[in-house]
């Protein structure tokens, strides 16, 4: 096997690339020992026996596949998170969620007919108190005080 150091280093010349971006056709190595000068490198380019290796970039295959897994809701467990539950769901939009749901319940139970507008509007402003932790705690508190007693949740 001849030794092509020369001719790699002249074809990472013309290339303009590293020495170790060159390919050599291992096939074509004893017509390469012969290649001394430019001109010989650039017939040997031409005839696609040196070439310029593509730039190697860092695969992005495995952080795809943990994106489709973390979409999934896998790797969401008490030891990949950081920052406390507050942190992680905003303080309003847990606000937003519980009340939109508290209000849309008082909603239909004053459509059906099972509280009146009374009832309706003091619970709606119970609710905007922040008095309920959840559409069942306001249910509980409507049963309390003997109203909507058929409510199914």
């Amino acid at each position: 096997m001849p030794d092509l150091a020369n001719q790699r280093r002249l074809a990472s010349l013309i290339l303009k690339c590293g020495e170790g971006r060159v390919w050599l056709d291992p096939a074509s190595q004893e017509e390469l020992a012969d290649s001394v000068t430019r001109a010989d490198i650039r017939s040997a380019i031409k005839a696609r026996v040196v070439r310029r290796k593509a730039i190697q970039g860092t695969s992005r295959v495995r952080a795809r596949r943990y994106a489709l897994e973390v979409a999934k809701g896998r790797h969401q467990g008490p030891g990949s998170r950081r920052g406390s539950p507050q942190s992680r769901v905003p303080k309003k939009s847990r606000w937003m969620k519980r009340i939109r749901a508290q209000r849309a319940m008082l909603a239909d139970l004053r459509r059906e007919k099972k509280i009146t507008p009374k009832v309706y509007r003091e619970f709606y402003r119970r609710a905007k108190g922040g008095m309920f932790r959840s559409r069942a705690h306001l249910l509980i508190n409507l049963r309390l005080a003997g109203h909507a007693l058929e409510v199914k949740s």
